[in-house]
């Protein structure tokens, strides 16, 4: 059985830096594409990175120069270090898997249940 659990999120202010975390069981890390999307309330849900199985990656616009997705197979663990975070950031953040890396939400099979990130002085 597939489990994605995200760890790391919470409130930070402004300018700040948060490292999320994902662990994986019954899930070759690097056999997959894995990514991260974000839900803000009232908003769809947006892509914000991935990384595919040969190494590419994808990053949203709104989070180009601030993220950096990153993967340790060894360890089944995922990563998104997030910095100079913005209120805009705030929002519930999602490890998901798939075959592909893109920023289309029903492309991923496998997913997290989210982890709370709010950004705010």
């Amino acid at each position: 059985q597939v489990q994605l659990v995200e760890s790391g999120g919470g409130l930070v202010q402004p300018g700040g830096s948060l490292r999320l975390s994902c662990t994986t069981s019954g899930f070759t890390l690097d056999y997959y594409a894995i990514g991260w999307f974000r839900q803000a309330p009232g908003k769809e849900r947006e892509g914000v990175s991935c990384i595919s199985r040969n190494e590419s990656t994808y990053y949203a616009d709104s989070v180009k120069g601030r993220f950096i997705i990153s993967r340790d197979p060894a360890k089944n663990m995922m990563y998104l270090q997030m910095n100079s975070l913005k209120p805009e950031d705030t929002a519930v953040y999602y490890c998901v898997g798939g075959l592909l890396c893109t920023a289309v939400a029903g492309a991923y099979n496998y997913w997290g249940q989210g982890t709370q990130v709010t950004v705010s002085s």
